[in-house]
């Protein structure tokens, strides 16, 4: 089952890899294509997405203090970088 926020490591592949759902403690990131087709294996492709989502959903609604926005993140580097067209 995919823990919506509770880790910055998990990924869910959907169809393979055609669609990524990669778990993070302050958001979820979904990325790639995915083609619902009308048979079993969309079918089953959608459901995982259902899954995924209404778990993220889940997650949201039951927070209790949940801001208006997250503070974005600051860049992992830190320090002064030389201008390379100096």
């Amino acid at each position: 089952m995919f823990n919506a926020f509770a880790n910055d490591s998990e990924v869910l592949n959907i169809q393979g890899d055609a669609l990524t759902v990669s778990n993070g403690t302050t958001r979820i990131t979904l990325s790639g294509t995915l083609e619902l087709t009308k048979d079993q294996r969309g079918l089953q492709a959608a459901l995982a997405l259902k899954q995924a989502l209404d778990r993220v959903v889940e997650t949201l609604q039951v927070e209790a203090n949940l801001p208006e926005r997250i503070k974005d993140e600051p860049d992992a580097t830190h320090g002064v970088v030389d201008n390379p067209f100096n």
